[in-house]
């Protein structure tokens, strides 16, 4: 077995539970901006947030939840999300986080699935919150801000600022489950313990030194792994300010950058090809920028380069997933970049290159399924045993479903997928999630969805479609039928009709032929 370990020597990590990782220095800087709404001004200080958190644990608790129950949070980034996030997690309780973008339908399976007791939303997504709460089953709608039909989330912070006393065993306890479609299927809730993401703040923070001065943008989404993690809990455990913005709007991001001085910016590929190539970044000023880091999807490196070259900025690439908190793989502050590379190991975390088909390891600088050991790594998947086993064995390893190779220095290369995901422009899109959407429209006898290569989004959904004798249907009928179904980022964007779908023996689709033919039409093989 050959094991690669991280170059750096593995670090303590706190028995302790997130909130109190996360407001370890409150008291050393209580009236520091720990986050502010760029668009509005609006801000928390460090102080603020822990009191306005301790009091959101107390109304719930007043309000009889109790440790274990399950909060969703249905919301764009703001301030008050945090305040929400470790309410929760201060009363033992599990937030499920859910994209801002989800249908009625998308969020009432979320909320069933997870079994939410209460609902936290802003008042522009009060509609579809409501819809699908009742349909769950949901005690109660909770609002940021004031909305008919919902309870203000002010009225939760009247019970003063002591929290429940609530014995958290942080190895054991979830703290929060977000969804992931992991290697195949529909999306499945992480179960993530406290341990989980204070074990990811310490690893990663232990060797990308921020400085007291990082002032960082919170455009990545917090309901996603990746800035839940880094964003609004490792920033915030390091002193950091964080810039939110509820959605991406090139121009409103560039003012941002500009007006608050941002030093770092934890991005995806698409925001990052804006940087490099799009002429409204000439108009900015962003000379406080110092760093750009890419994760969530492949950063191609002629924009990396281009992007740190025209801003005269260090980008660096990372890796990880939902199901480990989600750091594993960056190339640290002052480390050599390959701008290809993922990076090497973060501490305590071991990984190994392993053949797809006999499970043996690769030598090295050979590609094979990249699994991974580590604090980080989750308890499971959400009541779903067989999903659990078939991705995490019984010593420990994850089975990412990436496909990875390993260089002389240790540095990372993620080259493919196994599994089945599509990355539109750094979400996650599960290819059987929209394959059934498509089976129920009445003119589609058989379909399979695969990504397709672009330039832009790195990949989108399309659907071969095999039709039902005698009937008709355009591919705009199709596309503009899984739309209605679906947030906006998991719609179709190109059809081809077939007669057959190639399938194995016991049913399965040969994804890798369609992906394969993909991938040759766009030149890419």
């Amino acid at each position: 077995m050959h094991i690669y370990r991280s170059p750096f020597p593995d670090v303590e990590i706190p028995e302790i539970p997130l909130p109190e990782m996360v407001f370890r220095r409150v008291d050393e800087h209580p009236d520091k901006p720990a986050l502010i709404e760029g668009l509005t001004g609006h801000t928390l200080t460090y102080a603020q947030l822990r009191e306005q958190a301790r009091a959101f644990a107390a109304g719930l608790a007043a309000r009889g939840f109790r440790k274990g129950d399950l909060l969703a949070l249905y919301s764009p980034n703001l301030p008050e999300y945090a305040v929400v996030f470790y309410g929760v997690a201060m009363a033992g309780g599990i937030t499920t986080t859910v994209n801002p973008l989800y249908t009625v339908d998308e969020l009432a399976h979320q909320l069933e699935d997870a079994g939410a007791r209460f609902l936290v939303t802003f008042p522009l997504f009060l509609e579809n919150a409501r819809a699908a709460a009742e349909r769950a089953g949901v005690e109660e709608v909770i609002v940021i801000g004031e909305a008919d039909g919902a309870t203000p989330l002010a009225e939760l912070l009247q019970h003063g600022t002591e929290p429940p006393a609530v014995d958290i065993n942080p190895r054991e306890d979830l703290v929060v489950l977000p969804y992931s479609s992991g290697t195949t299927g529909r999306p499945k809730g992480v179960m993530l313990t406290h341990y989980n993401i204070v074990a990811n703040i310490a690893q990663t923070l232990a060797v990308e030194q921020f400085e007291d001065d990082e002032v960082l943008i919170g455009i990545l989404p917090f309901y996603h792994i990746y800035g839940m993690t880094v964003i609004m809990s490792m920033a915030l455990h390091a002193g950091a300010t964080v810039v939110t913005m509820p959605r991406f709007d090139l121009e409103q991001f560039l003012e941002l950058l500009q007006r608050y001085r941002i030093t770092t910016a934890f991005l995806v590929p698409p925001i990052i090809l804006a940087l490099a190539k799009h002429p409204l970044v000439d108009r900015y000023d962003l000379s406080s920028l110092r760093y750009v880091n890419s994760g969530a999807a492949p950063l191609p490196e002629p924009v990396a380069r281009q992007c740190a070259e025209r801003l005269n900025v260090t980008v660096r690439q990372g890796y990880g997933m939902t199901e480990t908190s989600p750091v594993t793989h960056f190339t640290p502050r002052g480390f050599p970049i390959k701008l290809s590379s993922v990076g090497v190991a973060v501490p305590n975390t071991e990984f190994r290159i392993v053949d797809v088909a006999t499970h043996e390891d690769v030598p090295e600088g050979e590609t094979g399924e990249l699994w991974i050991r580590g604090p980080q790594v989750m308890k499971g998947y959400w009541k779903n045993l067989q999903a659990t086993r078939d991705t995490l064995d019984e010593e420990g390893w994850l089975h990412t479903g990436d496909v990875a190779r390993v260089d002389q220095d240790g540095y990372l290369y993620i080259v493919d997928r196994v599994k089945e995901l599509i990355k539109y422009k750094g979400y996650q899109v599960a290819p059987a999630e929209l394959e059934e959407i498509l089976q129920g429209h009445p003119a589609v006898a058989d379909v399979a969805v695969v990504p397709s290569p672009d330039e832009e989004a790195g990949e989108v959904p399309k659907a071969y479609v095999v039709l039902k004798p005698g009937m008709q249907a355009t591919a705009e009928e199709l596309m503009a039928y899984v739309a209605e179904r679906v947030a906006p980022y998991k719609k179709i964007r190109r059809v081809e009709f077939v007669d057959q779908i190639p399938k194995t023996l016991s049913g399965k689709i040969l994804r890798r032929e369609l992906v394969k033919r993909e991938r040759e039409i766009a030149g890419l093989s």
